[in-house]
């Protein structure tokens, strides 16, 4: 336990100071990022590469094109991923890390903007690259002060705040997550009502002057278990299950106009159905009815349309 929080707490108060040096520099990093008419392409070895294949992910999925390249397999090959339209981001606590020597030359041969961090100014690295971003001095958590630990806490953090600084610059938000999460929880939570919801011939529409015992008949054929009542293209009101249950005296000498619910709850077609289900939940309902700015009735959505696309 002491062990754990003293790590926490050390890398911590290292994030902490980092934060209060940031400069110029990193906005210039990221106006680099935002020029670029290729990708950002990260490399670092050891545990650097690591988190630079961590950082070309998180670029990558929040929308700055990106790649992670090996720098022992650039010296091999993989250089030719590197192009004049790309961007280079160099990862290396020492800033003299020997795997990373061909691409610093590759980019400074082609000049292709190079960005590099690293921990010490005067390093090969950083004296080479158009923008430098100094990472502080900070003890590591390793208790021999060896094992990258604080510095690769504090590169993994520029990271984000790179790609967070991308993000807002470029106003990427949260509808633009579906396009690069299409699979697993997030993709599922980006989901649209108006991609589950059903249409045209199925929706259960009937008039305020149908009489009930034809208004059933609609009712039974379309399956929901509600009815949207319209009146001049917009949605008057809503008959569902519990209305006929609250009006069963005389139910087939009325009209629907007579039984629906005139409040009924709605739901627009480019809300989340995460946001839809929530709301189903919250007032025990199965269906909604989707509406335009009008008020026309344009699909429905069940409970179980949510279901099936992994919601719930």
């Amino acid at each position: 336990m002491a062990a754990g929080r003293r790590v926490l707490t050390l890398e911590g108060e290292a994030l902490t100071r980092f934060a209060g040096t940031l400069d110029t520099s990193f906005a210039e990093a990221v106006g680099l990022m935002l020029g670029a008419r290729g990708r950002v392409i990260v490399s670092g070895m050891g545990k650097s590469g690591h988190v630079a294949r961590k950082i070309a992910a998180t670029l990558a999925s929040t929308g700055t094109p990106s790649q992670f390249v090996h720098p022992a397999e650039a010296s091999h090959g993989d250089l030719g991923m590197v192009t004049r339209s790309d961007v280079v981001l160099l990862l290396s606590n020492s800033g003299e890390t020997t795997e990373l020597a061909d691409l610093i030359e590759h980019t400074r041969r082609f000049h292709i903007p190079l960005i590099g961090v690293a921990s010490r100014p005067e390093s090969t690295l950083l004296r080479a690259a158009d923008v430098a971003l100094h990472l502080p001095r900070a003890d590591e958590a390793c208790p021999n002060g060896l094992a990258p630990t604080t510095s690769t806490t504090l590169t993994m953090a520029l990271g984000d705040a790179l790609a967070v600084a991308l993000m807002e610059t470029r106003d990427f938000r949260s509808e633009h997550f579906h396009v690069f999460h299409p699979a697993g929880r997030l993709g599922q939570q980006l989901v649209r009502v108006s991609s589950l919801m059903h249409s045209g011939e199925e929706l259960p529409i009937v008039t305020p002057d149908m009489p009930m015992s034809e208004a059933l008949i609609v009712m039974t054929q379309k399956g929901f278990g509600a009815l949207g009542v319209v009146s001049e293209g917009r949605l008057a009101g809503v008959i569902t299950d519990g209305d006929l249950r609250r009006n069963m005296a005389g139910l087939l000498e009325r009209r629907t106009g007579d039984v629906m619910n005139l409040s009924p709850t709605t739901i627009s077609p480019e809300s989340f159905a995460a946001e839809a289900m929530g709301i189903m939940n919250a007032r025990s309902i199965t269906t909604l009815f989707v509406v335009g700015d009008d008020r026309a009735p344009i699909g429905i959505l069940h409970v179980h349309d949510c279901l099936r696309a992994g919601l719930g």
